[in-house]
């Protein structure tokens, strides 16, 4: 079964072999506060600033999962208030959550068809304003320019951005905001379980600042534990290995990204030609490069994920309110050339 959920998805062919190394050097049973835990620590880090060309003197941390990294931010940055601006279901469950934990938590919801104009977005009493990347439920996506104008917009605050379906797939401006984060499971082409923040100085700051440490993963103690290439907690640490094996091998982010374009391209123009596929979302300016969401009836897209099911092609569950008349499509890095072609040749009889 080649998967086409756009996450968890297809994991890059090399895992079993880099899993197999991994318990034989040990790496299953290794101590996190092992000299040799630190040691792949520094160099994971390295490699994903390298490959990602995130700014050097950015901090990077582990968490268990984007899920995670939405509380940990509601925990250790918002003292008075949040602004979540989305147009999807995940977008909305990020502010449902910090609503539950926070005092105040404004929603600034945009049509899914609409390029976010983020000229007068401003929000005076946020002390962050979080900003879904790519949304995955509808097959939209940001513009690093158009996080950067909001960052510019609103000084006084952080951006933070969940980019759970893009990271190591497109290339993240990531200077232009101050909290990033993203699970493994998607563009990484990694198995679930382990999350990335990326925080900048400002964040990191602001984190010193409030100083909070009432939960074990307090941004403030993952910090200074990170200072020392450390963790607050047992982390997945084969997780971790597994990230620095596949970096190893990984391209510059604006290859892949290169890659991927031309993949989407493809695509935009496979279903160009349907008359019964169609994409979810019209606007083209407004489509995520990542995660393709294809709308059909729900006669029709019952049966290709049925059919495709039956012929080795697992293909994503439409979400929320598209659950039943859309299917998604990962366009992730680790899917390789020929089976993005099987799946065409498959998807063929339903044009």
């Amino acid at each position: 079964m080649i998967s086409f959920y756009p996450g968890p998805s297809r994991v890059h062919g090399s895992i079993p072999t880099y899993v197999k190394q991994a318990y034989r050097e040990g790496i299953m049973e290794m101590n996190h506060r092992s000299a040799e835990f630190i040691t792949m620590t520094k160099q994971t880090v390295w490699l994903l600033k390298k490959k990602l060309r995130i700014p050097h003197h950015y901090t990077v941390l582990f968490a268990s999962s984007a899920t995670e990294c939405w509380e940990i931010i509601a925990q250790s940055l918002i003292t008075q208030k949040s602004t979540h601006i989305y147009n999807g279901a995940f977008g909305k469950k990020w502010r449902d959550y910090t609503a539950a934990l926070v005092a105040s938590a404004d929603a600034y919801a945009f049509d899914a068809n609409e390029v976010l104009p983020p000229d007068n977005l401003t929000f005076h009493e946020s002390d962050v304003i979080c900003l879904t990347h790519n949304e995955t439920s509808n097959g939209t996506a940001l513009s690093n320019k158009c996080i950067k104008q909001i960052a510019v917009n609103n000084p006084h605050a952080l951006v933070a951005v969940d980019a759970t379906s893009s990271m190591a797939g497109v290339y993240l401006d990531f200077k232009a905001a101050d909290c990033w984060f993203a699970s493994v499971q998607k563009c990484f082409g990694l198995p679930a379980g382990l999350a990335l923040m990326v925080l900048s100085p400002k964040a990191v700051e602001r984190t010193a600042s409030i100083a909070e440490s009432n939960h074990y993963n307090s941004l403030h103690s993952m910090v200074a534990m990170m200072q020392q290439s450390q963790t607050t907690h047992t982390p997945n640490v084969l997780g971790i290995y597994l990230l620095m094996r596949v970096l190893e091998k990984m391209d510059d982010i604006k290859a892949v990204e290169e890659k991927l374009v031309k993949r989407y391209i493809d695509w935009e123009t496979y279903f160009d030609k349907s008359t019964q596929l169609k994409f979810l979302i019209n606007n083209q300016r407004a489509r995520s490069l990542t995660v393709l969401t294809i709308s059909a009836t729900e006669k029709l897209v019952k049966r290709v994920k049925r059919e495709s099911k039956q012929a080795g092609y697992l293909l994503g569950e439409g979400y929320g309110e598209y659950k039943n008349t859309t299917f998604r499509i990962a366009n992730f890095p680790a899917l390789k050339q020929k089976e993005i072609k099987a799946l065409q040749d498959h998807l063929l009889q339903y044009l």
